[in-house]
């Protein structure tokens, strides 16, 4: 397993408007000079954290095209969520999705937003999902799934957790403390990525996407649009996990997973 580099986009989004971001989206991917593994996208990077489910898309829809071409242009997985219909649920998914080329493989948010009526729109995932990207185990997760880590727990069967997220400032303190917690308790990379900026409903973002080292070490971005890039250590991954084998005294717990 060779050191994985990471590019964080952490956009200010224009309140649902699926165009305006994607034309915004592809000028600063095409600007990525750097030869990066995965892009990452936040929450509903397309519309922002909306409960407008008509802005909703198909499966193979107009975004997924658009993450496939990127991801053949860039030779990188894409990542971010964004709202799309599926299964012939009546209520869409809030589905992150995993791009590269023909390839996509997604996680549909599990734990939905109660306190903003999330649940009342969407409809709820029922798997954790673990996708593999050049040898590393990445867990995909959306939000507001940061605050419940026994869905998260290591069952030594990841290395990284992603979580991308719309994450208000008012609660940047959560923020920042449940990834690090993550990142710690199950000696794996955390990697937050959030949005700046104000939606449509007033809320404030501050940003602070990060990367998370097994041992609790962040490097974060500021809360202004910007892009960044991180690498994440095989090595020292490694070397923490042998001087360090907490895992396997963790309790077991029987979650559905799906991998690949």
């Amino acid at each position: 397993m060779q050191n994985l580099k990471i590019t964080i986009i952490q956009p200010d989004i224009i309140w649902e408007n699926k165009i305006s971001n994607l034309l915004k989206y592809e000028e600063t991917i095409n600007n990525i000079t750097s030869n990066t593994d995965v892009i990452i996208l936040p929450e509903m990077f397309t519309t922002g954290f909306t409960m407008e489910t008509s802005l909703a898309e198909p499966k193979d829809g107009y975004t997924t095209e658009w993450m496939q071409i990127m991801s053949i242009e860039k030779n990188a997985y894409i990542m971010g969520s964004i709202i799309i219909y599926d299964k012939g649920e009546i209520k869409p998914f809030n589905r992150l999705l995993c791009v590269k080329d023909q390839s996509i493989e997604y996680y549909d948010k599990k734990h939905l937003f109660t306190y903003a009526g999330e649940d009342k729109f969407y409809t709820q995932g029922t798997e954790r999902k673990i996708v593999n990207i050049n040898g590393w185990r990445i867990l995909l997760q959306i939000c507001f799934d940061l605050r419940f880590p026994v869905f998260a727990r290591n069952q030594d069967d990841y290395d990284v957790i992603v979580y991308v997220a719309s994450w208000p400032a008012k609660r940047s303190l959560a923020w920042n403390t449940l990834l690090q917690a993550r990142a710690i308790e199950n000696q794996c990379y955390v990697i937050g990525v959030n949005r700046a900026g104000i939606d449509g409903n007033g809320h404030i973002y501050s940003g602070n996407s990060q990367v998370i080292d097994p041992l609790g070490n962040v490097s974060c971005m500021s809360d202004k649009s910007e892009i960044k890039d991180f690498e994440l250590d095989a090595q020292w991954l490694q070397q923490v996990r042998n001087e360090l084998p907490f895992l396997k005294d963790r309790d077991l717990f029987e979650l559905k997973t799906h991998s690949i």
